[in-house]
C-alpha cells in the first residue's frame, strides 16, 4: 500500500501534439473536488502550454498552482528546477491533493522517474502513474520509423544493428514507462487506423498495458488518477534504450523561435506552416499570431503539416501585438534563417 501521507503525482508523457495539454485541461476542469497542481515542461524558450492551462484555472487549481519550466528537460535540471518547484508546490496552503506533470513531447520519462528518488522529495511524493498519450492516426501511419515491418525484419536478422530513428526511440521509451496508454485522435484515424495503432503499441510495449481511446482529452478522472503504481519503485519493469548510460541526450532535437509582426490572413500562415513541414521536416510548430484588424490573439498548434488554430483571448492593454512561433525539428534539420524565410516571408 502507498503511504497515504505522500502526494500522488501523475506523469503525462507522449509524442509531440498527442494531446497532453488538452487532457490536463480536461482534468483541471473536472477535478471532482481534488486540489490539483500542474508542472508544465516546455521544449524551447516560448511558453505556450502553461499559459493555455492557466487560462482555464479554477478554485481547486488556481493559476499559482500551475508552474511552467521552459529551461530544458526537467530530468536534466533536477536540482536547479524540478526539486525546488515540487517543494514549492508541496508548501502551498492548502497542499495539493494531486500533482500533474506534463513532460515535453521530446522527453524520456524514465530519467524523470529516477528524479523522484532524490532525498528532498522521495518521502513526500509518489508517482501514482505514468500516462503515455499516442496519436492514433500518426501511430497507424508508422511515423516513428520509416517502415515498421522492414524495421522489425532487420532487427530480427541482425539485432546488433540499430536501425531505429530517434523518434521511434522516444516513442518506445514512453510506452515502456507507461501504466496506461491513452489513444487520441481516434476520430481522425478511423476504425482501421485505431486497430493498426493498437497493434503497433502491443508490439512495442515491453509488457501488456491498458489502452484507452479518448476524444478531445475527455476521460473520467477516476480511470487515470489513483492508479497507485508507485512507479518510482518499479523501474526495473520499465526498460529504456538508455538504461546503463550515465546521461541521456536531447541533441537529436532542437528548436528556434521565429518572431515577426501582424499577419494579414490566417489561411496564409497555415499554408506557410504546411510548407515548413514538407520542405524542412519540422515536427511541431506552436505559438501565437496577431491578425491585422482582429482584437483577438490567434493560437496556433501544428503537428507536421496538420495545423489547428483558434482565437483564444483578446490582446491585453499595452501588450505588444505580434507573432511568435516555436518550431521544433530533429537537430540536423533546424535552420533558423530558413524557417524565418518560410514563416515570415
Amino acid at each position: 500500500m502507498t503511504d497515504l501521507s505522500k502526494v500522488p503525482v501523475t506523469i503525462v508523457t507522449g509524442f509531440l501534439g498527442a494531446g497532453k495539454t488538452t487532457l490536463i485541461r480536461h482534468l483541471i476542469q473536472n477535478a471532482g473536488g481534488r486540489r490539483l497542481a500542474v508542472v508544465v515542461n516546455e521544449f524551447g524558450t516560448l511558453g505556450v502550454d502553461g499559459e493555455i492551462l492557466k487560462s482555464c484555472a479554477i478554485p481547486d487549481c488556481p493559476a499559482e498552482n500551475i508552474v511552467e519550466l521552459a529551461n530544458g528537460c526537467i530530468c536534466c535540471t533536477v536540482a536547479d528546477d524540478f526539486i525546488p518547484t515540487v517543494e514549492r508546490l508541496l508548501a502551498l496552503e492548502p497542499r495539493p491533493d494531486h500533482i500533474l506533470i506534463e513532460t515535453s513531447g521530446l522527453a524520456l520519462p524514465k530519467p524523470l522517474l529516477k528524479a523522484f528518488d532524490w532525498p528532498a522529495i522521495r518521502s513526500r511524493i509518489t508517482v501514482d502513474g505514468v500516462l503515455a498519450l499516442a496519436d492514433a492516426e500518426a501511430v497507424a501511419e508508422g511515423r516513428f520509423a520509416p517502415d515498421l515491418v522492414a524495421l522489425e525484419a532487420q532487427r530480427a536478422a541482425d539485432p546488433g544493428i540499430d536501425h531505429e530513428t530517434p523518434l521511434a526511440e522516444v516513442f518506445e521509451d514512453q510506452l515502456a514507462c507507461a501504466d496506461m496508454v491513452l489513444l487520441t485522435k481516434v476520430d481522425l484515424a478511423g476504425p482501421e487506423g485505431v486497430a493498426a495503432a493498437r497493434a503497433v503499441i502491443a508490439a512495442e510495449a515491453p509488457r501488456p498495458v491498458p489502452v484507452v481511446e479518448i476524444r478531445e482529452g475527455a476521460i473520467d478522472p477516476r480511470v487515470i488518477l489513483g492508479l497507485g503504481a508507485a512507479a518510482e519503485d518499479d523501474l526495473a519493469a520499465r526498460p529504456s534504450h538508455h538504461d546503463g548510460a550515465d546521461d541521456h541526450e536531447h541533441e537529436d532535437f532542437d528548436s528556434t523561435v521565429v518572431t515577426f509582426g501582424e499577419i494579414a490572413d490566417p489561411a496564409e500562415l497555415v499554408a506557410r506552416i504546411e510548407r515548413l513541414a514538407r520542405e524542412h521536416k519540422v515536427l511541431r510548430v506552436k505559438g501565437y499570431a496577431a491578425v491585422a484588424g482582429k482584437p483577438m490573439r490567434l493560437l496556433v498548434q501544428a503537428v507536421g503539416s496538420r495545423v489547428r488554430h483558434q482565437y483564444d483571448r483578446p490582446w491585453r492593454r499595452g501588450e505588444p501585438r505580434g507573432t511568435a512561433l516555436v518550431a521544433i525539428a530533429e537537430h540536423d534539420h533546424v535552420d533558423a534563417a530558413a524557417f524565418r524565410a518560410v514563416l515570415a516571408g
